[in-house]
């Protein structure tokens, strides 16, 4: 995980818990977490984004229909 050991983590959590404070920490580690949540979905959408960008073909076809009819109704009035 990033290299670290579990040392490295174990000395990381302890001085967060000394520096945040042990009330604290519970609340940061949740806003941690969803921020984190947020941040990967948000990727996901933009990797999917440009995943449909890329390939026309799996685009989702727009709806004409409006359109064709307008077309269709000056056609028969001249």
């Amino acid at each position: 995980m990033f290299g670290l050991g579990m040392p490295e983590i174990l000395v990381i959590l302890a001085v967060a818990l000394i520096v945040i404070g042990p009330k604290k920490l519970p609340d940061l580690a949740r806003s941690l977490g969803k921020a984190f949540g947020e941040f990967k979905t948000a990727s996901r959408d933009f990797k999917d984004a440009l995943n449909a960008e890329a390939d026309p073909a799996k685009k989702p076809q727009a709806i004409d229909a409006p359109e064709k009819n307008k077309d269709k109704e000056s056609r028969h009035e001249g």
